[in-house]
């Protein structure tokens, strides 16, 4: 990682937040193959799809985006939430994962948004969805469950999970995108 490419997505969120579409997607997509290589370097052993928590991350900075501070590096933050979603995926598989504490510096001191808010952005963000999607959403993001539950929970295929997914992210993205 260099300054350039810290500079280069702050840069990018800031216009999303500012209502820029197109800096939301090229911020969304970069972010995606950087939490990608993340998931992947940290779960060694089987039983959590990278690709879970990838998506979840996404979800999460999508809903809290807000909470970024538009002074402070966005690549820590970033790298905050997809650590707390690797954690939730191992915690749901009985599994431990160790983190050192220095990883976790910069958010120890941060301030939590307001619980009953972040209930609010959440049944927002899904309102908006087809009943389908809203299903598939609810089921991964925050009920907690993978691919293969959600798919065998609504008798669907995997591919039609993630599918529905995409999607419904997508259509969360669209819609919230344009603050």
């Amino acid at each position: 990682m260099t300054g350039k490419d810290e500079d280069d997505l702050s840069r990018l969120l800031r216009a999303a937040v500012a209502g820029d579409e197109r800096a939301y997607a090229d911020f969304l997509h970069r972010i995606a193959a950087r939490v990608r290589g993340f998931a992947r370097r940290k779960i060694v052993k089987g039983g959590i799809d990278a690709e879970d928590v990838v998506q979840e991350t996404l979800l999460a900075i999508h809903l809290k985006r807000h909470t970024w501070r538009t002074d402070a590096p966005v690549l820590p933050w970033v790298y905050a939430i997809a650590r707390f979603k690797l954690i939730d995926a191992f915690r749901r598989r009985g599994q431990r994962i160790e983190l050192e504490i220095g990883d976790f510096v910069e958010t120890l001191a941060a301030p939590q948004p307001a619980e009953a808010a972040s209930e609010r952005d959440v049944t927002r963000a899904l309102d908006g969805l087809s009943p389908g999607q809203r299903s598939v959403v609810s089921a991964i993001s925050v009920e907690g469950r993978s691919i293969g539950e959600t798919a065998r929970h609504l008798g669907m295929s995997e591919t039609a999970v993630r599918v529905a997914l995409h999607r419904g992210l997508s259509a969360i993205a669209k819609r919230f995108g344009r603050n």
